[in-house]
């Protein structure tokens, strides 16, 4: 497995800044995210707050921000996290395609809204995952629930179902699908809450409770307090000091996820900084191994 010097999880202002920065630094670079680059900064109208670009449009920023890093050689790898472990001398990273190793990370992924159900975090890891494709050999013969938030997670039910004796799917967003087999597609269903009682797992919904081995999130973004065991949040934000560095030691976050204000700029000046302060931490590790 490749080992990274610094990993970068988000492709949005502050996560292709701390690539860039870290490149120029002459490190090794692993960048997880969308080639799209940030919704929130291509569907955006006109800003004229960002330095050197005045009155410019979202969609040609978010072009500008994606040539730089290109012409960088930094590459997007696209991939959802689901997992980042600290393993005292470097980090694992569990990802849908696969598994990484870096030396740092830099979390620049964006702030969600959206809430853990009740009972989610409760029984995660017993019963409640994020990954469907990484889980699918464990439900051989067995059943699961996938609540799903985007077309993409199609491809994982199918997956999934392909192991599973019975899936239920209940799409989150405007399906158009066309699953079917041992796949059971449920549309205008809401979910409430999670419980897991000797060996079954029960989701409730707005109309009916299912009950199967197994139920799977698959959201397109995992609250940092979920994403990172023992990670200091301050309220739904990371905690992190002048150097945007988190409580985890090698761990550092930039942009939004950081707090306020939500400003491209401030998350293009964090995205420095962390990778700077990646750099020197880096540095030190490296003299504490000789």
């Amino acid at each position: 497995m490749e080992k990274f010097d610094i990993a970068v999880i988000g492709t949005g202002p502050a996560g292709l800044e701390a690539a860039i920065t870290a490149k120029v630094r002459n490190k090794t670079v692993l960048l997880l995210g969308n080639k799209g680059s940030s919704d929130k900064v291509s569907k955006a109208h006109t800003i004229q707050n960002y330095l050197g670009l005045p009155e410019v449009s979202g969609e040609d920023m978010a072009k500008a921000f994606l040539n730089h890093a290109k012409s960088m050689g930094v590459e997007i790898t696209e991939d959802k996290v689901n997992a980042v472990y600290s393993m005292g001398q470097y980090f694992a990273i569990q990802c849908h395609n696969g598994d990484y190793e870096a030396s740092s990370v830099i979390i620049a992924a964006g702030l969600t809204a959206m809430k853990p159900f009740p009972g989610e975090m409760e029984f995660l890891g017993r019963g409640v995952s994020y990954c469907a494709t990484c889980d699918a050999a464990l439900y051989k013969g067995k059943s699961a629930i996938i609540v799903a938030y985007s077309e993409n997670d199609e491809e994982e039910a199918e997956f999934l179902a392909e192991r599973a004796e019975k899936v239920y799917y209940l799409p989150q967003y405007d399906y158009k699908g066309s699953l079917g087999g041992n796949i059971e597609v449920s549309v205008d269903v809401k979910p409430a809450s999670i419980a897991y009682t000797d060996g079954t797992a029960f989701l409730a919904t707005d109309k009916d409770t299912y009950k199967a081995d197994g139920i799977f999130i698959l959201r397109e973004q995992i609250a940092p307090s979920q994403l990172v065991p023992g990670l200091q949040m301050d309220g739904n934000h990371i905690a992190v000091d002048r150097s945007m560095a988190t409580n985890i030691k090698g761990l550092f976050a930039c942009g939004d996820i950081t707090g306020t204000p939500y400003q491209y700029i401030k998350a293009a000046g964090e995205g420095n900084v962390a990778a700077l302060s990646a750099v020197s931490y880096l540095a030190e590790l490296k003299k504490s191994q000789n």
